[in-house]
């Protein structure tokens, strides 16, 4: 046989009693999912921040990070809903390279996916008691979406997963918002019909068990830019291309039409430090024009303690060792000009 079975992987079930969601923290997580609701039924004003490392690899660096977080929210958090990003999959173009903390806890050591569920839920755990924040992480696996259903407040839906049926089967199924980002084409009816799809009710086949879901009102799209047959990039987080996704949502019956735009991948072309300059136009694409501020409700931003990535194995605390991210200095400005902005 091709396969190899290495080791039989707890259910969600058994890994969420061994490693339960205290009940105060989870009345923290039903506050915030109740408050970022809001923002995408249209129901708030406030703009969301999806920010934080590309892939969180380390728990002591990731808490450090998120604790920051929390430090600045109590100063913005009139304006901003700031939710911080622990991705613990992480995808990979050629299917090579480090895949995130849930399959390699140490990511110099062996994958280990049971040591992995446990340090994710240990540190998503740990960040909500020490900051008060609850994550966004990417639903890279759909089998594993009741591993974290209980922790987190918001789901990434990433571009070479966006047209996967069972991807958007079962996003139709959360409870949180689930952002479908454009496909790395850029085809936005693609991502659209991912969003109507997350919206509407299924039955399939779903980790052993015949399920039904009822639809999932809050799904939106994320702009991350695209690429052409070149492999060059091609932002989509202009005003024009707002416009257009405005325009093709008017079209459609969908509801609570959203758009979250990802400064970094293909809209910066990887080029960090360009974040910050993206953000800012998106914002004054809002102030613009007041269709555009309605549908536009947040951005997602990589960020770390230091700027810059390293290779693994680099020892530099706090620094990624996936794509590049934005440092905490620039980070923390930023956030704080956002909140005069929006």
């Amino acid at each position: 046989m091709s396969f190899t079975y290495i080791q039989k992987l707890p259910t969600p079930d058994e890994i969420r009693e061994e490693f339960p969601l205290p009940s105060d923290l989870a009345a923290k997580k039903a506050e915030r999912d109740r408050e970022i609701a809001d923002v995408f039924k249209g129901k708030s004003d406030k703009f969301v921040v999806i920010v934080g490392p590309c892939s969180a690899d380390n728990e002591d660096a990731v808490c450090d990070y998120v604790s920051r977080l929390a430090g600045v929210r109590d100063r913005v958090e009139d304006r901003l809903i700031l939710i911080p990003r622990i991705y613990t999959n992480k995808p990979r173009t050629t299917g090579e390279g480090y895949k995130g903390i849930t399959s390699q806890p140490d990511p110099e050591g062996k994958t280990d996916f049971h040591a992995g569920l446990v340090a994710m839920r240990h540190m998503q755990i740990r960040a909500i008691r020490e900051s008060g924040l609850t994550a966004a992480d990417e639903m890279l696996y759909p089998d594993n979406w009741g591993y974290v259903a209980d922790i987190l407040s918001y789901v990434a839906i990433g571009a070479r997963s966006v047209e996967d049926q069972h991807h958007r089967m079962t996003a139709s199924g959360f409870d949180v918002p689930a952002g479908m980002k454009n496909p790395t084409s850029g085809d936005l009816t693609v991502t659209l019909n991912s969003v109507y799809a997350a919206q509407i009710p299924h039955d399939f086949s779903y980790r052993g068990y015949e399920v039904k879901t009822n639809g999932n009102p809050l799904a939106h799209v994320v702009l991350r830019g695209a690429s052409n047959k070149h492999g060059q990039t091609i932002p989509n987080y202009h005003y024009e291309d707002l416009q257009l996704l405005k325009k093709l949502y008017d079209e459609r019956e969908i509801v609570n039409p959203a758009c979250v735009v990802d400064a970094n991948h293909s809209n910066s072309g990887k080029q960090f430090k360009e974040q910050i300059r993206i953000v800012k136009e998106v914002l004054h694409s809002r102030k613009h024009n007041e269709d555009i501020r309605d549908m536009v409700k947040g951005v997602m931003i990589e960020s770390y303690i230091e700027e810059g990535n390293q290779k693994i194995g680099g020892g530099i605390y706090g620094k990624s060792i996936t794509d590049a991210c934005l440092g905490w200095p620039d980070t923390e400005r930023l956030l704080l000009e956002m909140a005069e902005l929006v």
